[in-house]
């Protein structure tokens, strides 16, 4: 199935609009978290247009092209992360942030066995707030956008994972997918031990209730 440039034209020319957006999204993000505690780093973007004419010309499993309509079905077109210190954190960022935003779609990511090492995170597909988006452009600016939610350990193996392992020029040899897989291994159980103490040493300010 051959690629249709069309699509990258047509995201090239939101795409300037997409990245103002982002950084109205990381504003507003920054705003309603205000005051939480452990928050690391908020940051949102617009997708790489590369990477936008890569995901939209994808097929599905019959090869059929996978987005009919990838304007509006490609939900990450802006992606926006809030990393937080301790794994406990995920659920009090998460649990304040719902109380002002929508979200149609929640998914805890994690390896499928328990005995495998890989990428976790929280994602989220939440409504663009209205508060950002000029009128004028309502109908070039996506409906969603994603939220992912992490530990400072999950986001620097993601993104590590994602320049060697996803970027890689060639296909990974089985001892270094089991390097990287080491790599998460440290990572979970460092999240796990952090944790631990954490709730050994530090009050749990981000809970009205359970500071009293």
């Amino acid at each position: 199935m051959s690629a249709d440039y069309g699509i990258r034209d047509e995201y090239a020319s939101r795409y300037l609009l997409l990245v103002d957006t982002a950084s109205a999204l990381q504003t507003y993000l920054k705003e309603l978290t205000e005051g939480l505690l452990r928050i690391d780093s908020i940051v949102a973007r617009a997708k790489d247009p590369d990477r936008y004419f890569v995901k939209a010309n994808k097929s599905d499993n019959e090869g059929n092209q996978k987005y009919k309509v990838p304007k509006y079905e490609i939900q990450d077109q802006i992606g926006a992360r809030i990393n937080v210190f301790y794994i406990s954190d995920i659920k009090k960022v998460r649990d304040h942030i719902i109380k002002f935003m929508r979200f149609i779609e929640e998914v805890p990511k994690y390896p499928l066995k328990d005995d495998a090492f890989g990428y976790v995170g929280h994602h989220f597909i939440f409504q663009t707030p209205d508060d950002i988006i000029p009128d004028e452009h309502k109908d070039s600016i996506p409906e969603f956008f994603e939220l992912q939610i992490k530990t400072l350990f999950q986001h620097a193996w993601s993104e590590t994972n994602h320049d060697i392992g996803y970027k890689a020029m060639r296909e990974l040899t089985s001892d270094e997918r089991r390097q990287l897989a080491f790599t998460a291994a440290q990572a979970w159980g460092a999240d796990k031990i952090f944790e631990e103490l954490s709730q050994a040493f530090i009050s749990n300010d981000n809970d009205p209730i359970a500071s009293e």
